[in-house]
């Protein structure tokens, strides 16, 4: 095989291989875009003209942070009673936040929530939904992506296969042209 053939044989296999890289970093400039290291926990908002209420659920336990909408203080003083898939659960005060137990950790899904509370002369009902999400099916769903990297494999074989095939053919078709003359 002649330099030239070698040299146009590498550079489009270095080509494609850039190309290939160049479309793993998502957009293409910059740095990869940061990937969450753990789970994230299901959330759920409710608000008012009075107060803005935030519920984490981790397992069985329900940390709730309570603020004033108009200026966003946290509400240190209040009673908050929740209403989950209709049970009722009586909030237990913290140094910020407020925290609910329940006995059993929610199915996966959607539920609803109704919060009642009451902060000195206010009152309020405040209503949301939970949103969760069973961590084993995520889980799942993100290690189905080998097949993606398989794609790829198989692509860069192939093209190592056709640029082989190509420069033997062009090696092979150039020494039987001059090789006939003497």
């Amino acid at each position: 095989m002649k330099l030239p053939s070698l040299l146009a044989m590498f550079g489009l296999t270095a080509l494609l291989l850039s190309v290939s890289a160049h479309a793993d970093d998502g957009h293409g400039h910059g740095e990869a875009a940061p990937v969450a290291s753990g789970p994230a926990l299901a959330r759920f908002t409710a608000a008012s003209d009075a107060f803005e209420l935030v519920g984490v659920l981790n397992g069985r336990n329900i940390t709730l942070y309570l603020d004033r909408t108009a200026d966003n203080v946290p509400v240190v003083d209040a009673q908050i009673e929740l209403e989950i898939a209709g049970e009722k659960h009586v909030a237990q005060p913290h140094e910020d936040f407020y925290e609910v137990e329940l006995a059993v950790e929610p199915a996966p899904g959607t539920l609803p929530i109704a919060a009642t509370v009451k902060a000195g002369e206010a009152t309020d009902l405040l209503t949301g939904e939970l949103d969760h999400h069973d961590e084993d099916a995520e889980h799942a769903d993100r290690t189905r992506s080998w097949p993606r990297y398989a794609a790829w494999a198989a692509g860069l074989v192939a093209a190592f296969a056709t640029l082989f095939t190509l420069g033997r053919r062009m090696a092979s078709s150039r020494s039987r042209c001059t090789g006939g003359a003497a």
